[in-house]
């Protein structure tokens, strides 16, 4: 059923056990794993021009090291990418471009009007990507 999983990462704890998750079902249907993380160019474009490519690079960083945990935690080769843009357009576009059979992101269980303050890259996945996807809610300590 699913032959290819997307991973969304962005390296937090929240997010640890949707890779926990994904790796679990990727595990059970021998399916090929991508994990994916996405530079926020609002948050590169939000600093001061000074430092911009400073801030890219340690974005940059901190992806490569959220990718390299995936590829730990996996009992198989994963296919890993950076990429730069806004969140959950990028991880859309990736779904559609490597025609993948399910997409897993982590989500922090906000609620309510938190929820509208804050925005949520998990809803606008879900909301707009062509192919099913798993939200895995980080549980409460």
């Amino acid at each position: 059923m699913f032959e290819t999983v997307v991973i969304a990462t962005d390296g937090s704890e929240s997010v640890e056990r949707a890779v926990e998750t994904a790796l679990d079902l990727a595990r059970r249907f021998d399916a090929e794993v991508h994990a994916l993380y996405v530079v926020d160019e609002s948050e590169v474009d939000s600093s001061p021009e000074s430092i911009r490519d400073e801030m890219r690079a340690a974005l940059e960083e901190s992806g490569e090291d959220a990718l390299d945990a995936v590829s730990e935690w996996a009992d198989r080769e994963v296919v890993t990418a950076v990429r730069e843009g806004r969140p959950a357009g990028e991880i859309c576009a990736y779904a559609r471009e490597n025609d993948v059979d399910l997409v897993a992101t982590g989500t922090r269980g906000r609620h309510g009007e938190n929820r509208f303050l804050i925005g949520s890259v998990a809803e606008r996945v879900v909301r707009s990507c062509p192919t099913p996807v798993l939200t895995v809610r980080q549980l409460d300590e």
